[in-house]
C-alpha cells in the first residue's frame, strides 16, 4: 500500500466524502488482505474491513501526522483484526474455516495454475494457523506485506528487538512444522 496523498487526507479530515472514498479505494484491498491473514476467514475479514473504515472515518479528524497514514492504518487494521479473531476464537474454539481468499479466478489461468495457487493458499493458511497470534501478525506484516522492522514495531507497539525475536521464533516454528511434513 502506498501512502495516501496528504491533500486527500486533509480534505477527508474536513469531511469530504469524495476524499474519504479516495482513501478507501487506495487502502481497502490492503486492509482486507491483512484482516484475512489474521482472521483466516473471508467473512470475518470483510467485517473487520468495515470496522476499520468506520474507525478511520470517525477518527480521521484526530490523525495529526505523528506517523504516516500507512502506519496508522496498519495499526488500526492489525488491532481490529486481532480483537475480532480473539472474540471469534472465544465463541467458537474448534472453528477451522479456511475460506479461499480468491473468489473469482483471473482470466487466462490454466487449471493447473489454479490448483497450485489454491494448494499454496491452503498451505499458507495452515502454516499461519499453527503460529501464535503475535508471531502470525509479525510474519504477515513482514513477509506478506513487506513492512520494515521499524514499521512493524510501530504498528504492534513493541520494541524493534521484540519484532526481530518474534519473527525469528515464527520462522523457526514454520521450518519445524514444514520439516515434520505436517503441511
Amino acid at each position: 500500500m502506498d501512502d495516501v496523498n496528504p491533500d486527500t487526507l486533509e480534505r477527508a479530515c474536513e469531511g469530504s466524502i469524495d476524499a474519504f472514498e479516495e482513501v478507501y479505494k487506495a487502502t481497502s484491498s490492503f486492509v482486507y488482505n491483512v484482516a484475512l491473514r489474521i482472521t483466516r476467514n473471508s467473512v470475518d475479514a470483510e467485517e473487520v474491513t468495515q470496522d476499520v473504515f468506520m474507525k478511520i472515518y470517525h477518527s480521521l479528524k484526530d490523525f495529526h501526522y505523528r506517523c504516516t497514514f500507512k502506519t496508522w492504518a496498519y495499526r488500526i487494521t492489525v488491532n481490529t483484526a486481532i480483537n475480532h479473531y480473539r472474540k471469534s476464537v472465544r465463541h467458537q474454539k474448534n472453528r477451522q474455516d479456511f475460506d479461499s481468499a480468491i473468489k473469482t479466478l483471473p482470466g487466462g489461468s490454466s487449471t493447473a495454475e489454479v490448483a497450485i495457487q489454491s494448494d499454496n493458499e491452503a498451505r499458507l493458511n495452515t502454516l499461519l494457523g499453527c503460529l501464535s497470534l503475535e508471531h502470525k501478525t509479525c510474519i504477515i506484516l513482514r513477509e506478506i506485506e513487506g513492512l520494515s522492522y521499524q514499521e512493524i514495531a510501530s504498528i504492534v507497539k513493541v520494541p524493534i528487538n521484540t519484532v526481530r525475536s518474534r519473527l525469528k521464533r515464527a520462522r523457526l516454528a514454520l521450518l519445524e512444522i514444514a520439516g515434520k511434513g505436517l503441511v
